[in-house]
């Protein structure tokens, strides 16, 4: 059995205190936790930038239909499109957005359904039964909303909702489905009580 030399046991002390090549070791262990923290921050930044932009074209989407307005030669749908087109900057793929628009006759008709007679009690619509086709489409619903930019004084909700991709991927190998994000947006807003044809072109003079 070999025995350790004393002199080498007096230089151990010595040796674990030297402190050469300690800030690398401790750089190895903070460098992955700082990186993930700056990435981290800057896919937040992202989207929050995007939620605020889906938000705004919203909110400037209902501000454009209240009025009934369409300039010469557009109809308002294409007019309120080219709006939010432009409010929309960078993130205008119309492969991942979605807009929507549900007419009502009031605010308190929000997501309702249509009445019905419920004639068996049971506490549900079943089919055959009573009811008021609110929005015309020959079928109960259980929202009653209508599609379309409303006419005169109807209430209109915008729902804009926008897949946003991740900035950096960096997430998406821990969580995959982090790799897409759903962003949603929603104003709801009354039409001006002023003439308002939905088709109507805007009014070109000469």
């Amino acid at each position: 059995m070999r025995i350790m030399h004393p002199r080498c046991c007096l230089r151990l002390p010595s040796i674990w205190r030297r402190q050469d090549g300690i800030a690398a070791v401790e750089f190895s262990f903070a460098a992955p936790v700082l990186l993930a923290v700056m990435i981290g921050a800057f896919e937040i930044g992202n989207f929050m930038f995007a939620k605020v932009v889906l938000e705004g074209a919203a909110r400037e989407a209902a501000r454009q239909g209240i009025t009934g307005y369409a300039p010469c030669g557009m109809t308002r749908e294409e007019f309120i499109q080219a709006t939010i087109d432009r409010a929309m900057l960078g993130f205008s793929d119309p492969d991942r957005r979605e807009i929507t628009k549900r007419v009502y006759q009031s605010f308190t008709d929000i997501g309702e359904p249509e009445d019905y007679d419920d004639v068996n009690g049971n506490g549900a619509y079943d089919t055959g039964e009573p009811f008021t086709d609110v929005n015309g489409n020959n079928q109960w619903d259980p929202d009653m909303a209508a599609a379309g930019l409303g006419g005169p004084g109807d209430v209109v909700v915008y729902d804009f909702s926008y897949e946003l991709d991740s900035m950096t991927g960096f997430f998406s190998h821990i969580v995959p489905s982090a790799s897409r994000l759903k962003l949603t947006a929603s104003t709801a807003v009354r039409n001006e009580p002023a003439s308002i044809d939905p088709l109507n072109a805007g009014t070109c003079t000469i």
